[in-house]
């Protein structure tokens, strides 16, 4: 049985009036949960489809379809709601989904260009919506799979990544006993419930120790698209809502901190608050840690199931993303990739796999463990970059110290065959020339020789999903800037 609705049901006999979910509206206690969800998973046995795939905005209803088909082993396709249109279709006709729970389905119908399509309640707004036409793809999910992760890949195409039940429960356990997870726990889920590390660390994890988990919509916290960020909601929410844990991407945490150091009161409650997605400078966790935020970096992949390694409370190291999960095994090729095992996953859709790849996992991430255990990432095997004068560049670890400082939201380096290293900086609005260039001062010093950046020029626009500058969780498309900026770039080796 699942270890999920196993914990649900312990959970309902002895501690069935605790509230598990709680959103603008309402809440449900343990017990409620469980014969909601029991109910939501005979409808949709009744309704026998193939794939179901989740549209919707952040809320109880979410989480309770994602649950019910858990219980059944329904394989699940959550929809970032920031896909295209393009999107959208690509992932219903690629993973053969005949099943589609959503609270847009205006939305959906506009992107199969199908205005027919027949919509029933589900629960509260989400509905029901039959997909006919996509129920002949010839798609064919790897066996064991319990749901499809599509991440936003280098293409316009999203890629899915196959998992299987034991493998996403696995890591929910490991986190919850790496974050020191309990009943007492309020978790307020900042990120997409379709993104894999609030799916796996908001939801499952809370419900495996009995926490309570807090389901604003997505704007309650100040997010829109993929990277907008009302910073004061942010804060409004995390301190509303009494939130002992949270996860957010650095840049949320980059906004918090800002807000923080001019003067805005910070949430109190927190006890833990993972920040992962994209690297992290040790400046910026140096700077929330000075406000008094519980910060703790962690890493992972898709792959993976979300987290590989993390901080856990009174275990942190500078510049370490923490230990790796007790299940994971860490080692590392010749030339330092990080090669992960304990972790089985099921493949790409629609790729075949040999067996050996799915049970070590080549990550691109270049690292180290300490004598302590502890994970270091030094940057990514393809972005790493050689100097004219023979010097190895990691442009991660050098955009990060950059975008630590106020002025610099985001920053792309390059210097591959060059004598020294240049920036494409995006700005805060308001922030002057001057200030760019005493942002880049400090973060000089805190860099060998090697990795300063000399010149820099100003991006025209911030790097994103939308303009294909950056991926959804904020990896930039170093190609694709450095493409769009070639003229500029070459004018600052030619001065």
């Amino acid at each position: 049985m699942s270890r999920i609705i196993a914990a649900l049901q312990r959970h309902a006999a002895h501690a069935p009036l605790k509230i598990a979910l709680q959103d603008e509206t309402s809440t449900l206690t343990y017990d409620a949960l469980l014969t909601e969800i029991e109910s939501l998973a005979r409808q949709l046995q009744a309704c026998r489809p193939r794939a179901i795939a989740i549209l919707a905005d952040n809320g109880k209803a979410w989480a309770l379809a994602d649950l019910a088909a858990h219980m059944v082993g329904i394989p699940t396709i959550p929809l970032p709601l920031f896909f295209s249109t393009s999107q959208i279709v690509h992932v219903l006709t690629t993973a053969g989904i005949d099943l589609v729970l959503t609270d847009q389905p205006e939305r959906l119908r506009a992107a199969l260009q199908q205005a027919d399509l027949p919509a029933e309640p589900f629960y509260g707004e989400l509905q029901r919506v039959r997909l006919p036409g996509v129920a002949a793809s010839t798609a064919s999910l790897p066996a064991a799979t319990q749901k499809v992760t599509f991440t936003s890949g280098t293409t316009g195409e999203p890629k899915g990544v196959c998992l299987g039940r034991e493998t996403m429960e696995t890591v929910a356990a490991s986190l919850g006993l790496a974050s020191g997870a309990s009943r007492d726990d309020r978790h307020l889920c900042l990120l997409p419930l379709a993104t894999l590390l609030e799916n796996i660390g908001g939801i499952y994890a809370p419900l495996l120790a009995g926490a309570t988990i807090c389901l604003p919509r997505l704007a309650t916290v100040g997010l829109s698209g993929s990277s907008g960020l009302d910073v004061g909601r942010l804060i409004a929410a995390l301190t509303g809502w009494r939130a002992s844990t949270a996860i957010m991407v650095p840049q949320m945490l980059q906004a918090m901190v800002v807000a923080g150091q001019a003067g805005a009161a910070l949430p109190r409650t927190l006890r833990y608050l993972a920040v992962g997605g994209a690297p992290v400078s040790s400046k910026l966790l140096e700077d929330a840690q000075a406000l008094g935020l519980p910060v703790h970096e962690g890493y992972g992949l898709s792959e993976c199931g979300s987290v590989v390694a993390v901080s856990r409370p009174g275990e942190v190291r500078g510049g370490s993303v923490g230990k790796p999960l007790p299940h994971v095994r860490i080692d590392f090729a010749d030339d330092g990739e990080i090669l992960i095992r304990g972790t089985h996953w099921q493949g790409y859709l629609g790729e075949a796999a040999a067996a050996d790849a799915l049970d070590c996992i080549a990550t691109g991430d270049l690292g180290y463990l300490d004598a302590e255990g502890f994970l270091f990432l030094t940057g990514r095997k393809k972005n790493l970059f050689i100097t004219s004068f023979g010097r190895n560049v990691a442009p991660e670890w050098v955009e990060g110290e950059l975008a630590s400082h106020p002025g610099i939201a985001q920053a792309a380096i390059f210097g591959e065959a060059r004598p020294f290293n240049c920036a494409v900086i995006v700005p805060y609005p308001g922030t002057s020339h001057d200030a760019i260039e005493a942002a880049l001062d400090m973060a000089n010093r805190r860099l060998p020789d090697y990795a300063q950046v000399r010149a820099w020029i100003t991006a025209t626009e911030p790097f994103t999903p939308h303009n294909g500058l950056s991926t959804a969780n904020g990896r930039l498309r170093r190609t694709a800037i450095l493409g769009q900026y070639a003229a500029q770039v070459e004018s600052l080796y030619q001065r």
